[in-house]
């Protein structure tokens, strides 16, 4: 029996709770709206559970054993997490594979639908490159090494985190005539990377930039401006101030303000959109797209309800 169109489900990104009563309908609602209360409830946790910060020694190995601290995390839990992103052509219609057309986001203030010029465009069987900047185990280049057969475009991905390049290299999708993956600090002052200054057509900051002190946060965001060719793009997605993560941090966990570490000792901040935007203004970029994903989760089964915030944003190196 032919499905009608009443009954499709909305494509990701375009779901919207109309009807609080059918907030247990579906297991997601996007772009949820706060009101001044829910805000303030929000504002109150944060302020509790920053009240107690860390020890300069526990900082300090947090700082001299981060490393160790991811490796264990992709040890423990390299079976058990990996995701297909569904939602990244949705949200990024410029990592689309072979430019085939991708359902896009369309948000309130209709800043999603990018330029014409943004969409990669292979001309001249011209190489195209996209670089993601904390790859883990493959979240984001898998999902386009399986959708492309586009022999033109090569990606290159990194993590600061040896235990992930190894068990990414282990998967089937793995293939080195198309992508190559490598242990990189994305923090260092000069990346030691396997290609050239002004090279890279997109570069990927997806739930990345937040694992990373703020105070070295300019050095990466700098380098990337670097790598990136003249009229290249960074996609950027990351958890946002309020976000359900940072209201369920306990006393003691907090070591700066949005800055928070985990119970497996790994790092990670909550951004605001002006954040983010100083960010990559300061470092040359043009900014294309920087907005607020609330998001509503729901637990049908429990029938709980949980609020998500995320900051999207695009930002192009100009000509």
């Amino acid at each position: 029996m032919e499905e009608s169109s009443k009954d499709k489900r909305p494509r990701f990104g375009n779901r919207y709770l109309e009807n609080a009563d059918e907030v247990f309908k579906h297991n997601a609602w996007d772009n949820v709206q706060w009101d001044d209360q829910q805000e303030k409830i929000a504002r109150e946790k944060v302020m509790q559970n920053s009240e107690v910060i860390f020890s300069e020694e526990c900082l300090k190995d947090l700082e001299d054993n981060a490393d160790k601290h991811w490796d264990a995390f992709y040890n423990i839990h390299q079976n058990r997490f990996f995701k297909d992103r569904h939602w990244l052509f949705t949200e990024f219609p410029e990592l689309a594979p072979d430019n085939t057309s991708a359902p896009v986001r369309v948000y309130p203030d209709n800043k999603s639908t990018p330029p014409e010029n943004e969409l990669i465009v292979t001309q001249n069987n011209t190489k195209r490159y996209i670089f993601e900047i904390g790859c883990g185990v493959g979240n984001t280049i898998f999902p386009i090494l399986q959708y492309s057969t586009d022999p033109n475009l090569f990606l290159y991905g990194c993590d600061f985190s040896s235990k992930a390049i190894e068990i990414m290299k282990q998967n089937e999708l793995y293939d080195t005539n198309r992508c190559n993956v490598f242990v990189l600090d994305a923090t260092a002052t000069e990346w030691n990377v396997p290609f050239a200054e002004n090279s890279v057509d997109i570069i990927v900051l997806i739930f990345v930039l937040s694992a990373i002190d703020p105070t070295k946060m300019p050095v990466v965001i700098n380098n990337i401006y670097k790598h990136l060719k003249p009229g290249g793009l960074v996609v950027f997605r990351d958890y946002g101030k309020y976000d359900l993560a940072q209201l369920r941090f306990k006393k003691g966990r907090c070591i700066s303000d949005n800055f928070y570490a985990r119970g497996d000792n790994t790092m990670v901040y909550f951004f605001t959109q002006e954040e983010i935007a100083t960010l990559f203004k300061d470092a040359g970029f043009n900014e294309e797209q920087n907005l607020i994903d609330r998001r509503l989760q729901v637990n049908r089964g429990k029938m709980l309800t949980m609020y998500r915030v995320w900051i999207q944003g695009k930002y192009r190196k100009p000509l």
